[in-house]
């Protein structure tokens, strides 16, 4: 991996457990609890990867978004999603302007055009709306009219989701689901982690985040995570993984190759996290849960047995020993 570091890399590489406990903090400063989530979320980032956050309302899923744009220095922005939102409104439009009694096209830039995209509440915009988050998700592009236009790197899109109020919602179909790194979970806090958020936030002035990361020093830490060597064990046992759940019992589809992708990346970029040059079998079952749970179709039967998409990965998991 040293051989292939440029010089600013290689300054990167050194300053990187440094850079990560501090941004680790930052965050902490805002959120309480969460653990698993916010490793996840910042895996993801890692990773270039898109993530789908879905927890009950009230868990903090925006302020968890917000507090990472603002921790790693990145252009943030929302979208409020509901029925009327029109493409247009996330991509961009074309306007006319007269300048000195002539006409001219000028492109106005949607919300899209930012480094984290807080798509809030996805699922109740309409199917046209969310297919036009396809084209930026997959290509980091814009077209609009006969013009395209490239994001920013890096480049996030961040959807959140409530499981409960499905009425007048619109689930997001398996092809933009598969575009998503992770579908994270968040889950309600502790009773002590529930004390402590109202320790937090029930006096005078609350917590503030601070910049710890440029946006050059993520794109270099994303480029850092790729070269984490990876074993041929541990590949072949990411592809036997995402296989088994194409011909599970109870799972009506499975995985696609954008499933064996992921699990490498993230498992390399959280190693990379957690301060390891190498991939272990643990990344890899740790990343198998969030890269699988929203890529794995139950059937019917399944279904009204109660058998949970999760269920289906621990049992796969147990079955090839990883």
């Amino acid at each position: 991996m040293e051989e292939r570091m440029t010089e600013d890399l290689k300054a990167i590489y050194s300053r990187a457990p440094d850079i990560f406990q501090r941004l680790r903090r930052e965050i902490d400063k805002v959120m309480v609890g969460q653990t698993t989530a916010i490793e996840q979320l910042l895996v993801a980032v890692l990773a270039g990867g898109h993530a789908l956050l879905e927890s009950n309302p009230g868990l903090a899923k925006t302020l968890l978004v917000k507090t990472t744009a603002r921790a790693m220095g990145l252009g943030y922005s929302r979208i409020q999603c509901t029925p009327d939102l029109m493409p247009a409104d996330i991509t961009g439009t074309t306007i006319i302007e007269e300048t000195d009694g002539s006409k001219k096209f000028r492109f106005e830039p949607g919300p899209v055009f930012a480094n984290i995209v807080l798509a809030d509440e996805i699922n109740r915009a309409s199917p046209k709306t969310q297919s036009a988050l396809l084209e930026a998700m997959q290509e980091r592009q814009v077209t609009v009219g006969n013009r395209t236009y490239l994001l920013d790197r890096p480049f996030f899109i961040l959807a959140t989701q409530n499981p409960i109020e499905m009425e007048g919602t619109f689930p997001l179909p398996e092809a933009q689901l598969d575009r998503f790194l992770f579908k994270i979970f968040m889950s309600y806090p502790s009773f002590e982690e529930e004390m402590a958020i109202l320790e937090r936030y029930s006096g005078r002035q609350e917590p503030t985040v601070e910049k710890m990361v440029s946006k050059d020093e993520v794109i270099g830490l994303q480029a850092l995570s790729r070269d984490i060597p990876v074993s041929e064990e541990l590949k072949k046992g990411a592809v036997e993984l995402v296989m088994a759940t194409r011909k599970w019992e109870g799972v009506q589809y499975g995985a696609s190759p954008r499933a064996s992708i992921g699990l490498i990346v993230s498992s390399k970029a959280r190693a990379f996290l957690l301060g390891r040059n190498y991939v272990s079998k643990e990344d890899l079952h740790v990343m198998a849960y969030p890269i699988l749970r929203h890529r794995i179709i139950l059937s019917f039967e399944a279904e009204r047995k109660g058998l949970t998409r999760d269920q289906v990965v621990a049992d796969i998991l147990k079955h090839l020993g990883l």
